[in-house]
């Protein structure tokens, strides 16, 4: 789209929002036509950037919502999350803010699902969930999507979400954390790797039909999955993610 005949508007997108943007509109102010009762949000992802990943909009230095129609000759600032200051008072592009940080992943981030629950976070994974599921899973229970899939995030459906940039797991957990801010809210080992439930400490006479050999011998702590049955315990494998966990995002919270 470029500057014509017409009603038009001007942009200007910020810091990471500009990974989204052709070369030659990232980081500059640009002119495009702006369609008759066009809406920021219609706007912002015709141009390639998905609503999930923007947190802020001025319109002529006003914040507005992602319904505001634009009219000819405004000037629309867009922003993705603040870390420097409070912006909070601001807001009018979402209703309200997740009362708790829980996920739903698409098919390519089962490596991010399994460390997120590792982390402690309600994490949904099934690498069957198709878009609209997703999309449904997003709105019904107030999950933030993760996906590298911008489609997915432009669904009317996704209010929360969070484009991944990273390509791998270990990378991709330290990217959400920091993003979102969530060191302060890792539990790690307090959840299912594989079916999300909550876990809870277990004694040895609970698990001794469901450990291998000699584990009750070497080990006195256990917890217990109560969704698929699955026990753990302070292993060598434990060690390993413990260590895993450290090195991504260090001194988490522990339970």
């Amino acid at each position: 789209m470029d500057a014509g005949v017409g009603p038009t508007a001007s942009f200007r997108f910020y810091e990471e929002l500009n990974d989204f943007l052709p070369s030659a509109r990232r980081r500059r102010t640009f002119s495009c036509p702006i369609a008759q009762a066009a809406t920021v949000k219609h706007m912002i992802e015709a141009l390639g950037v998905p609503h999930t990943e923007v947190e802020l909009v001025l319109v002529d230095g006003e914040s507005v919502g992602f319904d505001h129609l634009l009219a000819d000759g405004e000037r629309v600032a867009v922003y993705p999350k603040f870390e420097a200051f409070d912006i909070t008072p601001l807001l009018r592009v979402r209703e309200r803010a997740l009362r708790e940080t829980r996920f739903v992943a698409d098919a390519h981030m089962g490596g991010l699902a399994r460390l997120l629950r590792l982390a402690g976070f309600d994490t949904l994974y099934d690498n069957h969930f198709d878009d609209r599921e997703i999309a449904r899973l997003c709105a019904e229970e107030g999950r933030i999507v993760l996906t590298r899939d911008r489609g997915l995030l432009k669904r009317r459906e996704v209010t929360h979400g969070c484009y991944v940039r990273a390509l791998h797991p270990p990378e991709q957990l330290r990217e959400v954390v920091d993003r979102l801010d969530l060191t302060g809210s890792m539990r790690p080992f307090t959840r299912c790797l594989v079916c999300n439930a909550l876990l809870r400490c277990a004694s040895a006479e609970e698990v001794d039909s469901r450990v291998p050999p000699g584990v009750l011998e070497r080990h006195h702590r256990f917890a217990a999955c109560d969704g698929c049955g699955r026990v753990y315990w302070e292993g060598s494998h434990w060690r390993r993610m413990e260590g895993m966990i450290g090195s991504v995002v260090p001194h988490p919270a522990r339970s």
